[in-house]
């Protein structure tokens, strides 16, 4: 039997707000402004000013009323910063989410490539258990500290939502490839630990190796790994309908197109435009969106692509 996508639910503020109105724009310096008016992120979208965790819920709980869930196992991909140290957002989760039989751990460390490795041990554990039947994956998307232009990577924007991966579900996930690097661990790094929260900034180690050299580890991993990862699901470039990947800035879909080969599927520079960067969520919005569009059918095949500034890279491949 095949293991697939059960529903997803996914939760985005109700209003947004223009990027060039955000408090912080005023002050940034000028390569910084002219990185904010050239992102191609128009808008982004606030929730109102609450615990992270509190998303997630909202997300798990509005799926619960959609379809039952009953998981075995409950995979919390960390967002950027824990609501609470020594403590565990996914028990909470699990908690106000009324999960009582799930095991509840966090799936961290990843950036956003999270999302795309949470799917892929959600497959491996249902695989390695036939009595488990089904995985629920969450995650909420929100700014470290109080700034959300992230210079020189994207603009932040916040959402959450929760997705089952189950036997049987559709789309099917056919095969998964993902790598990482420990070089780049330290590249981005908040000094949380010197001052209040309201102070954190997110501070870049260098933009040049951001730029350049971790652009280069990328385009060489993402380059073998589709190539890997279509093999192992029996199909060539010519069999994907659509391609899939994170919302970071617009110049990011053209980069990879060209180096893939693949059109990037415009889904996603409709969502990066009216939401920003949302993290791990951003694939998963962005498959959401796909399925319920109408692009894609029965037996297509859809790619999905996925890195991180932590240097984590994942490609998956979904059969319809």
């Amino acid at each position: 039997m095949t293991v697939g996508i059960g529903a997803i639910h996914c939760v985005l503020p109700e209003g947004s707000t223009p990027v060039a109105t955000l408090p912080e724009v005023d002050a940034l310096r000028t390569e910084e402004r002219e990185f904010v008016g050239t992102c191609g992120i128009d808008r982004v979208g606030v929730f109102p000013d609450a615990p992270t965790t509190d998303f997630a819920v909202q997300a798990c709980q509005e799926l619960g009323k959609a379809t039952p869930l009953d998981p075995d196992v409950l995979i919390m991909v960390g967002s950027r910063a824990p609501d609470v140290l020594l403590g565990s957002d996914s028990g909470r989760l699990q908690l106000d989410g009324g999960f009582d039989r799930a095991f509840a751990f966090t799936l961290d460390g990843l950036g956003c490539t999270g999302s795309s490795a949470a799917w892929a041990l959600a497959r491996d554990l249902l695989v390695a258990d036939p009595a488990r039947q089904s995985v629920l994956i969450a995650h909420a998307s929100r700014p470290t500290g109080v700034d959300r232009v992230r210079f020189p990577v994207t603009v932040i924007g916040d959402g959450a939502y929760a997705m089952t991966i189950v036997r049987g579900g559709s789309p099917a996930l056919v095969a998964h490839r993902q790598e990482s690097d420990g070089t780049f661990h330290d590249l981005f790094r908040v000094d949380y630990k010197q001052s209040p929260w309201y102070e954190w900034r997110e501070e870049c180690e260098s933009p040049d190796r951001y730029r350049f050299e971790l652009a280069l580890h990328s385009r060489q991993r993402l380059g073998r790994m589709v190539e890997t990862v279509l093999a192992d699901a029996g199909i060539t470039k010519a069999d994907v309908a659509a391609t899939l990947m994170q919302n970071v800035t617009a110049s990011a879909y053209g980069f990879y197109q060209s180096l893939l080969g693949l059109p990037i599927h415009p889904v996603c520079q409709r969502q990066l435009a009216a939401y920003g960067h949302l993290g791990a969520m951003d694939v998963v919005l962005n498959l959401d969106r796909l399925l319920a569009g109408g692009d894609v059918g029965p037996g297509d095949h859809v790619l999905v692509l996925n890195n991180s500034p932590v240097a984590a890279w994942a490609a998956t491949v979904w059969r319809i």
